[in-house]
């Protein structure tokens, strides 16, 4: 049984088409045909499949509580905790550096290869079918979302932990825009002064790209344990 047999067992869901399934997990450190695209579907198709599941599940629910359950079921952190339990980083496509640095375990690698995998599975099939996959990954979570959602975006908490370590607070720096006006990639710099740090990340958006890289930064004070 090949890698992508065992892979296919795991998301309950078998690939016509299986140059899509290597294209959703290939991270962009592999080089210029990567799985960026599928993202970017995958995180639209994802949203609205949860949202209406959670108008379904819960016709009392008021429009913020649903915002908020909607929130805490597609947050990064949810997409990774998801992606692990699927093992889907024991089969990701990375460059060298990635690889060595343990970006198979990497919450915003992870998230994105989930939006990917969706998005490959909604090109594979259709939508019916991506919704199957979507309300199974996420059965358990949505049986009982978070009503009470209060964390806070990537950006928001390295702000805070460096305010309360009375720290001079992160510079954000936009190094390039690449890509065609409707498929960009914008590749940020992070820069910290204490503890010394400069971390690097891309988005389709700036602010996308703002927050992976606050995210990267806090990952790598909490696996180096700086205070």
């Amino acid at each position: 049984m090949s890698n992508q047999d065992q892979l296919q067992r795991s998301l309950g869901y078998r690939f016509s088409d299986q140059t899509l399934l290597t294209l959703a997990l290939s991270h962009r450190s592999v080089g210029a045909t990567n799985n960026e695209r599928l993202e970017f579907l995958g995180d639209s198709i994802l949203n609205h499949v949860i949202a209406e599941a959670l108008y379904a599940k819960y016709p009392a629910a008021r429009e913020g509580d649903l915002s908020r359950m909607r929130a805490s079921l597609v947050k990064g952190d949810t997409l990774a905790e998801v992606a692990s339990e699927l093992d889907l980083g024991d089969y990701l496509l990375l460059g060298t550096g990635e690889r060595k640095s343990g970006g198979h375990r990497r919450h915003s690698i992870l998230a994105d290869a989930l939006e990917a995998i969706t998005g490959a599975v909604l090109l594979d099939s259709d939508v019916a079918q991506c919704r199957e996959c979507l309300l199974r990954w996420f059965a358990t979570r949505l049986a009982n979302p978070a009503l009470d959602v209060t964390e806070k975006d990537p950006k928001t908490r390295l702000q805070e932990y460096l305010q309360g370590r009375r720290r001079p607070l992160p510079v954000y720096e936009l190094l390039c825009v690449t890509g065609e006006d409707h498929n960009q990639k914008f590749d940020v710099a992070c820069r910290l002064q204490n503890p010394e740090m400069v971390m690097q990340a891309a988005g389709n958006s700036r602010q996308r790209a703002e927050q992976a890289v606050a995210e990267l930064v806090l990952e790598n004070i909490k696996n180096h344990g700086t205070r």
